[in-house]
């Protein structure tokens, strides 16, 4: 089984890039197994990959940011002994440091047959300038720990600005390999990028290779990445207690003015945030999602088929850049309240068991059965 780890900051384009290498990879014929990570207890891209036609299982709480070993094993090992995926692929939230996911997989002991692949980080090529700015330590981190750098969003950029971009970003890590992405762009050159994260994926395994020598690695430093990114989050969901079915003129309406009042609100708190803004609206026969990464941009909205049988409900994650995260939850929750009840429309949030701060001190001595914490794991068979 062959590991491919895809991080990058906030709205980076990394739920976009994995969808893309999995439809890929599922078109070679490979079994591929995908967890998605974010922040808090609520799940918003696992759900949209789902809508993309991927099954999805919860295996336990886990959260990758905060690099708990034993809910992360476990996870990877109940996929490995139910589903035998040929491929996985993990997505940490874009307030990690995805080399320590890195280094946990190299260090798992998970045998002789799991590769890691090399590490993959995404940039946003149409705000990198920014990004630089507002999280400059944290995304040269990032940046610097990658194997692959794959400057995302090329079709938004000038075309005389992509090489400038290019030895940008090289002069950040000599040694990576950098390459142009693009989420509308699956041709040559995202076959090309593939071949590099994964050389020979059309070869058949040999199965009598040498066995290579093993590296010692040293145990890595369990840094709080959420407090080194110096993003305020804050996740929510909210269940509609409509007498009947919200319409999809009444969803479209309540999206659009949940998410211009977050994004009013968040640049009264910062007026060039950067992050990740992403609303989720499922009104049991479609789900309306709409997302803003930067404080100029224009949401960007998507809207999907709802699954069989779906409840009623919306949820919102926010994450802002220089932005304390009780500031951004009032925000949120004050948005939410102000639009619904506009509507005459009750909702009312949902709690989860998962209590964890992302300000404490980490430990990985966590019962992956207390509640804490929850991985979506996405399956996709051929």
């Amino acid at each position: 089984m062959d590991v491919v780890i895809v991080g990058g900051f906030l709205g980076s384009g990394k739920t976009t890039t994995v969808i893309n290498m999995g439809k890929y990879l599922a078109e070679k014929g490979k079994k591929v197994a995908i967890i998605v990570n974010e922040i808090g207890e609520i799940g918003i891209d696992g759900d949209v990959v789902k809508k993309f036609g991927f099954d999805t299982k919860e295996i336990t709480n886990g959260c990758i940011c905060c690099t708990l070993k034993v809910g992360l094993k476990t996870a990877v090992s109940t996929l490995m002994r139910e589903y035998e995926p040929d491929i996985l692929m993990v997505e940490p939230t874009g307030i990690a440091f995805p080399n320590s996911i890195n280094n946990e997989f190299k260090l798992m002991n998970l045998g002789e047959e799991v590769k890691v692949a090399p590490l993959v980080t995404l940039i946003d090529g149409s705000c990198f300038k920014h990004l630089m700015k507002e999280v400059k330590d944290f995304a040269i981190r990032q940046i610097i720990d990658a194997e692959i750098l794959g400057i995302n969003k090329v079709d938004l950029i000038d075309t005389l600005q992509i090489p400038i971009l290019e030895v940008s970003v090289q002069q950040l890590n000599p040694t990576a390999k950098v390459v142009l992405l693009s989420g509308k762009d699956t041709g040559e050159r995202f076959e090309s990028f593939m071949q590099l994260v994964l050389p020979g994926i059309l070869e058949v395994p040999k199965k009598d290779q040498a066995t290579e020598e093993k590296t010692e690695i040293p145990e890595p430093e369990f840094e709080s990445s959420i407090v080194a990114s110096r993003v305020g989050s804050y996740a929510a969901e909210f269940s509609i207690e409509n007498g009947e079915a919200v319409s999809k003129e009444t969803s479209r309406k309540i999206v659009t003015q949940v998410m211009s009042k977050i994004k009013e609100k968040a640049l009264e708190l910062n007026p060039e945030f950067l992050g990740h803004i992403k609303l989720f609206l499922d009104n049991g026969s479609e789900t309306v999602k709409q997302s803003t990464t930067i404080y100029y941009e224009e949401p960007q909205e998507d809207i999907f088929k709802s699954n069989e049988a779906a409840a009623q409900t919306f949820k919102v994650l926010s994450a802002v850049s220089n932005v304390e995260k009780e500031a951004i939850k009032i925000a949120v929750n004050s948005s939410v309240q102000e639009v619904f009840e506009s509507m005459g429309i009750e909702v009312h949030q949902v709690k989860h068991s998962h209590t964890h701060d992302h300000d404490h001190e980490h430990h990985h001595d966590h019962d992956e059965n207390n509640g804490h914490h929850k991985y979506d794991t996405i399956m996709h068979t051929k």
